[in-house]
C-alpha cells in the first residue's frame, strides 16, 4: 500500500545532525557527473551523460533521494545534471518525490565575507533550478574569513535559501568552533563532510568522529569505497585509471588483498557484495551517511543493497583490525589546516 512505501521510506531516513532536515541513510556523490579533470578518463559524451543519468533513476528507484555536489564539481557543472535529471524525471514520470540536494561553498581566497556565501549559494540555486536546498556545506576551510563564512551560513538558513548547514574537511578545532558560532545565531551545524572509508580512518583518529558523536553532528563520508578501490575490482594488474593510480599503487593493492578477500567472505555469507559490505560498515558506525559516486545505474542499485540489514559488531571489528593492517592512505590536505 502507498502508507506502507511512505512508512519504509520514512525508516530509510536519519535527521541530519540537530536539524529537522531528514536524508536517506545512504547518499549520492555526483562529482564525477560532467567532470573531466579528475573522472571519466578526462572525456565526457553522450553515453557518460545518458549514464548518469541512469544513476540517478536508479537512485530514485531504490528509495534514495539524496544527493551531493558542489559549485566546484566537474568541468561542466554537475549541479547542471542533477538540475536536469530532476526535471526530466518529474516530467516524464511523473513521480512524486522530492531529492534532497546538498551542495557546497568555494571558500576561493579571494571570497571575503557573509555576503559570498549568500550569493555563492544563490548562484548555485539558478544552477539547481531550486528555491532551497537541504544542505549547504563550506567546502574547505578558507585561508581567512571563517567566521565571515560561519556567519553567512547562518544568514543562508534565516533568508529560507537551506535547511540546514554544514562544514566539510573541517579539523576538531574547526567543528567545534563553527558549532559554537552557528548555536548563538540559533542554527544548528548539522554535518561534516570528511574523507571517511574502512581504509582512511582518519575522522576516528582525529578527533573529529568522537566530536560529531558528541555535538550530534552527521558524519557525511565521501570516498566510502576509496574512490572504489574498496569494490574488490581493482588488483596489482589491473589499477585504477586517471590520477588514482598514484595512490592505489600495485604494492598497495598487494597489501589490501586479504582485506578485499575477508570482506568478499563476509558478503557471501550475507549475500551481498564486497561494495555493499564496505557501504554497511560504515552506516553500522551509527551517525554516519556515506555518499558513494555513482557513474551508471548498476553502481547506483548495488549501493542500495547496503542498506536494510546490518554487519554484526564483531565483524565491525574484525574488518577495522585488518584494515589497520594495510598501513595509511593520503586524504585530502586541506582537513589538516
Amino acid at each position: 500500500s502507498a502508507a506502507a512505501v511512505a512508512a519504509a521510506e520514512e525508516e530509510n531516513k536519519v535527521k541530519l545532525g540537530g536539524s529537522e532536515s531528514k536524508v536517506t541513510k545512504l547518499g549520492i556523490g555526483a562529482w564525477s557527473w560532467g567532470d573531466t579533470t579528475y573522472w571519466n578518463d578526462f572525456q565526457w559524451d553522450d553515453r557518460k551523460l545518458k549514464a548518469a543519468k541512469g544513476a540517478f533513476d536508479a537512485s530514485i528507484d531504490s528509495g534514495i533521494t539524496f544527493f551531493d555536489t558542489a559549485e566546484v564539481y566537474g568541468s561542466r557543472p554537475s549541479s547542471s545534471f542533477l538540475s536536469r535529471f530532476i526535471k526530466e524525471r518529474k516530467q516524464t514520470s511523473g513521480d512524486d518525490f522530492e531529492a534532497a540536494v546538498a551542495t557546497k561553498y568555494a571558500a576561493l581566497p579571494w571570497r571575503l565575507g557573509r555576503q559570498s556565501v549568500v550569493s555563492a549559494l544563490r548562484d548555485s540555486l539558478d544552477r539547481l533550478s531550486l528555491s532551497s536546498v537541504e544542505l549547504y556545506q563550506l567546502h574547505w576551510p578558507g585561508l581567512w574569513g571563517n567566521e565571515g563564512y560561519i556567519d553567512g551560513l547562518a544568514d543562508a538558513v534565516e533568508q529560507g535559501l537551506v535547511k540546514a548547514v554544514g562544514v566539510s574537511n573541517y579539523s576538531e578545532k574547526r567543528l567545534r568552533a563553527a558549532y559554537e558560532q552557528l548555536k548563538k545565531r540559533g542554527v544548528p551545524l548539522a554535518s561534516n563532510q570528511v574523507n571517511y572509508s574502512l581504509i582512511y580512518r582518519q575522522p576516528e583518529e582525529n578527533g573529529v568522529k568522537s566530536a560529531c558523536d558528541e555535538l550530534g553532528i552527521t558524519l557525511i563520508a565521501y570516498s566510502p569505497l576509496a574512490q572504489g578501490v574498496l569494490t574488490g575490482k581493482y588488483t596489482p594488474d589491473n589499477v585504477p585509471s586517471g590520477p588514482r593510480s598514484r595512490i592505489y599503487t600495485p604494492e598497495f593493492l598487494t597489501k589490501l588483498r586479504p582485506l578485499i578477500d575477508r570482506i568478499t567472505e563476509l558478503g557471501n555469507g550475507y549475500g551481498k557484495t564486497p561494495t555493499q559490505v564496505v557501504l554497511n560498515w560504515l552506516i553500522a558506525q551509527d551517525n554516519v551517511v556515506p555518499i558513494p559516486g555513482a557513474k551508471n545505474a548498476e553502481q547506483a542499485k548495488e549501493f542500495a543493497g547496503a542498506l536494510g540489514w546490518k554487519l554484526s559488531d564483531d565483524e565491525v571489528a574484525e574488518l577495522r583490525s585488518l584494515a589497520s593492517e594495510v598501513g595509511p592512505v593520503v586524504g585530502f590536505p586541506v582537513e589538516k589546516l
